[in-house]
């Protein structure tokens, strides 16, 4: 292997270290951007006797157990969380209250409609649910690029660590191999001295 690519493999693989290093800091960033801000909503799942008895139409129904009831109880603070409060949640209640019907639907029907104040209440409702779902959803999206970039910071760790590895011992043993090399050349003219 010539010198120069050897340097490039060992210069490669401190460029792929530090963007590992870069990746992590921005996972990490991230991680805990999101974690703070959910913690700062206070929003709480249900506790877990709400989950014994789920029926349709109640805070709790039967879709939710296997997905919203394993955080019984605990405070929303990470990206899998704030899916399922989103998703399996909000989302199960404004179906309930807007009929099946979305707010743009409801927007719509409401303003054909002007004096007619339980639906004006209804559309207000899934308005404020839409945005805190849709909220929701950005954290937990932001929190996949997290995870993403984490993984990407790993994979870039280990092939940086291999790069610069294997570059400078290929270096060492270039050079060995051109001293040793140096050795027998100067032994051959000793020899041929005497």
């Amino acid at each position: 292997m010539r010198r120069n690519t050897i340097k490039l493999l060992a210069a490669a693989g401190v460029l792929l270290l530090a963007v590992g290093g870069m990746l992590m800091w921005g996972s990490t960033y991230i991680h805990n951007q999101v974690t703070t801000q959910l913690a700062a909503q206070k929003v709480y799942f249900p506790p877990a006797a709400a989950f014994a008895h789920p029926k349709v139409g109640t805070e709790i129904t039967p879709s939710m157990i296997p997905s919203v009831s394993q955080y019984a109880g605990q405070q929303l603070l990470t990206g899998q969380q704030a899916e399922a409060y989103a998703n399996n949640f909000i989302a199960v209640h404004l179906q309930e209250i807007g009929a099946g019907k979305t707010y743009a639907q409801l927007s719509t029907e409401s303003m054909a409609h002007p004096t007619n104040a339980a639906l004006a209440g209804q559309v207000q409702t899934v308005f404020r649910g839409d945005t805190l779902r849709s909220m929701l959803l950005n954290a937990f999206g932001w929190w996949k690029v997290s995870q993403i970039a984490y993984i990407a910071a790993l994979i870039s760790f280990g092939l940086g660590t291999v790069a610069f590895l294997t570059g400078t011992f290929a270096l060492g043993w270039v050079g060995f191999r051109r001293e040793e090399a140096a050795i027998v050349e100067h032994a051959r003219g000793y020899v041929k001295a005497a």
